[in-house]
């Protein structure tokens, strides 16, 4: 069982990284950041519950797609 129940709030999983130029990016090689944005299920969380900006959480969903894509992610919850 995980240390953290429904009722305990996870902690917060910051989403975009900066370049050089001061561009926030998602990485999508970054598994371990990406897995904490989903669901057990395989859903990606929404943005209040990741507390991100329009912007970041649509970089987030491609992000996630992308791993997934690439074969880093799962889509589904058989392998989580």
């Amino acid at each position: 069982m995980s240390q953290f129940n429904r009722f305990t709030p996870q902690p917060k999983v910051k989403a975009t990284k900066k370049t050089a130029a001061g561009k926030a990016f998602v990485d999508y090689k970054d598994v371990e950041k990406l897995r904490r944005m989903l669901s057990p299920n395989g859903k990606i969380h929404g943005r209040k519950r990741l507390s991100t900006t329009a912007h970041e959480q649509r970089m987030v969903a491609q992000a996630i797609k992308r791993a997934r894509f690439m074969g880093l992610l799962p889509y589904t919850s058989a392998t989580l």
